[in-house]
């Protein structure tokens, strides 16, 4: 399984990978993106079954991330991984066509219970 994890924050990836690694998805391949431009690009090159993003980033946000791919018929599972949990984010990101957001703080069994209730 291909993941693009997109967060401005090279010690966020880093720690959404090794949490991760922690659930079913040890074995998967995680390719990273430092914003949505280069998440698209990434999506584009790898084709991956899953993104998880930031929802926040300079050069383009995760919404606008989302809203890109969708916008050109691209239907990747993607979840926002951020601190931006309100009810009116999340109403945003599932009405943009992500399936799930987490909530900064998050632990390894956060991940699990969120994709076992994701298809993929």
């Amino acid at each position: 399984m291909k993941i693009v994890v997109c967060d401005d924050s090279k010690a966020m990836r880093m720690i959404v990978m090794r949490m991760l690694k922690q659930t079913e998805y040890a074995d998967a391949e995680f390719i990273q993106a430092e914003d949505g431009l280069q998440g698209v690009a990434a999506v584009k090159e790898h084709e991956p079954e899953l993104v998880l993003s930031d929802w926040n980033m300079p050069n383009m946000s995760g919404i606008d991330f989302l809203r890109t791919l969708r916008a050109e018929g691209i239907g990747v599972t993607f979840g926002f991984v951020t601190s931006e949990s309100t009810a009116e984010m999340r109403e945003i990101a599932i009405k943009a066509g992500a399936s799930f957001t987490i909530a900064k703080p998050f632990t390894a069994e956060t991940f699990s219970d969120v994709m076992a209730t994701t298809p993929l």
